[in-house]
């Protein structure tokens, strides 16, 4: 049923991104979860292939593919390696501030360097000190005639390491309009990324730490206007950081139906296979029910995205359910694989890992809960992905998680 979202191009784009991944990422995954080093060279190879610019328009040098491809982009992705599947997501919330907020000078400038996989970008809002409470954010960001001079710490950024341009929400004023974004070029003297540090999954994914100190850009690198910066973190994490991880979260998804599959048909007891055991066949319906739901979940969010249809909730509820479900997912095969499962020579342990990954940024599921029961209420604010009203007073005290990861 989840098919009856996709056109025959979403179809070939599902298959040529599968043979990719499958040719050209699978190959180094056990090397990422050795070495457990930032992968720059797979990264290299996928951002080539244009799929970064699956939201960026043609005359942008993008595919103008829509929100729907991106999703597909993602879950194909990561069914074969969530760290690269993380990595494009990642890229995509970079994109996200640029397409929405960047002037046409901005747009020439930086769209078709990310459409072409030449220059990858970030967003980095989330800071030590503060958390998910963006306006408890403590970098700043000084006029000094032409120039802004930026200076604090960024943490949880995704491709931290491997970015061109750094997408820095910073304070410039008080208050919830005294936040601004700014884009800032990763080789910019004053801008530092330290040592990658170790991380639970998500093995090959830069996800690190970004430092300013008294870093000097010109006032044409602001992104949007002075005190928009909670509105385009807000806009980067309901409309592209919850689909985005939707999708990683549904290609782990099949990964785990389709390894559990394999492991319960491939072991035998009783002289039969695994699967024969009613309760094993329990745990893998279980899966599979799970599995449907959250893909259907997660189309149907993504398609009313692309035709432009209010949708906040159907996109709370996406990344709800198959961050969640992925997650449940994992323990029911970890049962079904039993001590099988806790060794490194089967990848159902590396899912697990992986999916906790997701629960975090772009709202935890307790926030998104909360959201949609405000929904339900009739004391939601608005919608983000309705440009005719979107929240006009945010919260003063936000509720996003950061969608930088």
């Amino acid at each position: 049923m989840s098919d009856w979202f996709l056109t025959p191009y979403h179809q070939q784009l599902r298959g040529q991104v599968r043979a990719f991944a499958e040719a050209e990422v699978a190959p180094y995954v056990q090397r990422m979860e050795t070495s457990g080093q930032v992968e720059r060279e797979v990264a290299a190879k996928i951002a080539a292939q244009g799929w970064i610019g699956a939201t960026i328009e043609a005359a942008y040098g993008g595919m103008g593919a829509g929100h729907l491809a991106k999703t597909l982009i993602i879950e194909e992705l990561s069914r074969t390696c969530a760290a690269m599947g993380a990595m494009v997501q990642a890229s995509q919330l970079g994109v996200a501030k640029v397409v929405r907020y960047g002037t046409e000078e901005q747009k020439q400038r930086w769209l078709p360097s990310f459409a072409d996989g030449t220059c990858l970008p970030t967003i980095a809002v989330t800071e030590p000190d503060s958390g998910s409470h963006v306006l408890g954010m403590e970098a700043t960001a000084r006029r000094d005639g032409d120039h802004y001079v930026l200076t604090g710490r960024k943490i949880y950024v995704g491709n931290s390491h491997i970015a061109g341009v750094h997408g820095v929400v910073a304070r410039t004023g008080p208050g919830s309009r005294g936040l601004t974004a700014f884009l800032v070029e990763a080789d910019r003297p004053g801008v530092t990324v330290p040592a990658h540090p170790g991380t639970l999954g998500l093995h090959g994914f830069s996800f690190g730490e970004l430092r300013l100190d008294h870093c000097r850009i010109p006032a044409v690198n602001r992104l949007g206007q002075e005190g928009e910066g909670l509105d385009i973190a807000y806009s980067s994490s309901v409309l592209y950081g919850r689909p985005n991880l939707t999708g990683v979260a549904l290609g782990i998804h099949q990964a785990i139906a389709e390894e559990t599959v394999r492991f319960a048909t491939e072991r035998h007891r009783y002289g039969e296979p695994l699967h024969d055991l009613p309760t094993v066949r329990h745990k893998i319906g279980e899966i599979q029910s799970r599995l449907m739901t959250a893909r259907l979940a997660a189309y149907h969010a993504a398609h009313l995205l692309d035709i432009g249809r209010p949708c906040d909730t159907e996109l709370m509820n996406a990344k709800l359910i198959n961050v969640e479900w992925a997650i449940d997912s994992a323990r029911t095969a970890m049962e079904i694989h039993a001590a099988a499962g806790l060794f490194t020579n089967r990848p159902i342990e590396r899912y697990l890992r992986d999916a906790f990954h997701l629960v975090a940024p772009a709202g935890t599921s307790d926030i998104q809960l909360l959201r949609l029961g405000e929904a339900a209420l009739g004391l939601d604010k608005g919608q983000w992905s309705s440009p005719a009203t979107p929240p006009l007073d945010p919260d003063p005290d936000p509720d996003l998680t950061p969608p930088d990861a």
